[in-house]
């Protein structure tokens, strides 16, 4: 890894040593007349979030091998420290990777991505150690957990996205998760009464080609039953939870969120929440599903007096407020989708923003500065489109790849950053600009905008493969 701080501006081009990202290059970065863009950290592998700590230095987590890649490269925490441009090792975690990271009281808290299970670590500045403060948020299958972030109430923020990828757990994700966990499955945060439409599908593990029936909230293989009930619980997947920084007084406040991984507080005291869309491809196939940004209102009651968690719609409906099986959301590829709860509970919303499909919202912040310029406004990263693995649609390819602004009060958007061309840098020879924006923070003086770029990830119609190594800390301050 190497690291570079003003001398980017000076010599703009960065040559790297791999042909999948052969050179940064922050004249390739396009943001609005008056603002300037740097690289501050090369060769990061798989960044995943990042945190200001009270003294400026900034955590960066680096993923490890979650995603399809070889070689095995380990899941660290990374302590940046802007004016010194020096980077430093700060921890490893567990192969399922960090995700999330947030400073309290000389300590950071970091979520991570475990095997069947999520939780999130407290590590002490001073003496480095290490106390898991929450544990148990089922996972073992595709999507993130999102935070942690504080409240102004002093109080832990954090959520879980959902195992299945649409609801059932189906064989199209086998390579990531089944086979790895074969007994995960989505757990809801209510009582739920399943319809019995079940989903027939092939069995990866058989040694013919059987078909297999499973149910929603079960694991794979497993059917359902019509009129069955499934006891909802406070560790569910799709949820989103606050606690005290101890991880005592846990509490459910909404469930049905797909993957919201993004979080943040505005100004206003209001959380927000970034979650994106169903996939158009499986057994259970869904299109057209906007990414959203959701309001949580249930942020605004007393801690410990939520009896009845707000329901986001998963997995029954889609961003814009329509049942996944509305004539909106019918795939052209794969098998449609039926409804799998009877009588859901009411959905919550509407969503703040809607996003194009695809876009891949990810974590997020709101500009504090009048200095900065666009104080009030939301910065939120758009990792981008998988398709055409999770989208037959050609205009998905292109979804996404930016920095976006969002104005939450009139839901009015437009990039911040992107590239020259659609899509991300490596999509064009020769250019050194953006890959895919995973993050985005301001600096706690408010006058610098970092931007953390997970790298290079190719896309085919059957798999996805990321490269290490590739990843770049992006710097953004106004001139």
């Amino acid at each position: 890894m190497s690291v570079r701080t003003a001398q980017i501006a000076a010599r703009a081009v960065e040559r790297l040593p791999t042909l999948v990202r052969p050179k940064v290059d922050p004249g390739d970065v396009v943001v609005p007349d008056g603002y300037a863009v740097e690289a501050c950290v090369l060769g990061l592998s798989f960044p995943t979030g990042m945190g200001f700590a009270d003294d400026g230095s900034l955590f960066v987590l680096e993923g490890g091998s979650t995603w399809p890649t070889r070689p095995y490269l380990p899941a660290r925490i990374l302590r940046f420290h802007p004016e010194k441009g020096r980077i430093e090792q700060f921890a490893t975690e567990v192969l399922g990777g960090p995700r999330g990271v947030a400073y309290r009281d000389g300590a950071i808290y970091v979520s991570v991505k475990g095997g069947y299970f999520t939780h999130i670590d407290r590590y002490d500045l001073v003496t480095r150690e290490r106390e898991t403060v929450v544990d148990g948020l089922p996972n073992g299958g595709w999507h993130e957990p999102g935070g942690p972030v504080f409240g102004p109430d002093g109080l832990m923020y954090f959520a879980q996205g959902s195992v299945s990828q649409n609801g059932v757990a189906l064989p199209q994700g086998f390579t990531v998760d089944l086979a790895k966990h074969p007994r995960a499955h989505d757990v809801p945060g209510q009582d739920v009464t399943l319809t019995g439409n079940d989903v027939w599908s092939r069995d990866p593990i058989a040694p013919f080609p059987f078909l297999t029936r499973t149910g929603a909230f079960k694991p794979f293989g497993e059917p359902s039953q019509p009129g069955e009930v499934v006891r909802g619980q406070l560790k569910c997947s799709s949820g989103l939870w606050r606690s005290r920084p101890d991880g005592s007084g846990l509490e459910l406040l909404a469930w049905g969120l797909r993957n919201p991984y993004g979080m943040v507080f505005g100004e206003d005291g209001e959380l927000y929440v970034s979650d994106n869309d169903y996939e158009e491809k499986g057994e259970r196939a869904i299109a057209m599903d906007p990414d959203r940004l959701w309001r949580i209102g249930n942020v605004h009651r007393p801690h410990g007096s939520v009896e009845t968690p707000e329901w986001y719609g998963f997995p029954d409906f889609a961003g814009d407020g329509l049942p996944v099986w509305h004539d909106k959301h019918r795939p052209t590829k794969g098998q449609a989708a039926e409804p799998l709860i009877e009588n859901p509970p009411p959905m919550a919303g509407p969503a703040v923003y809607l996003a194009p499909p695809h876009s891949c919202m990810t974590k997020m912040d709101f500009c504090r500065s009048d200095e900065f310029g666009h104080r009030g406004l939301l910065f939120q990263c758009q990792w981008g489109t998988l398709a055409p693995l999770n989208s037959p649609r050609p205009e998905d390819l292109t979804h996404g790849f930016n920095v976006t602004c969002v104005d939450v009060k009139s839901s009015e958007a437009f990039p911040f950053m992107h590239n020259p061309q659609p899509g991300p840098a490596s999509r064009h020879p020769g250019r050194g600009g953006i890959e895919r924006p995973v993050d985005c923070k301001f600096s706690p003086d408010g006058q610098s905008l970092y931007v953390l770029d997970f790298g290079v990830v190719k896309v085919t119609e059957g798999y996805l493969l990321s490269y290490g190594h590739t990843g770049v800390l992006w710097r953004v301050t106004r001139r």
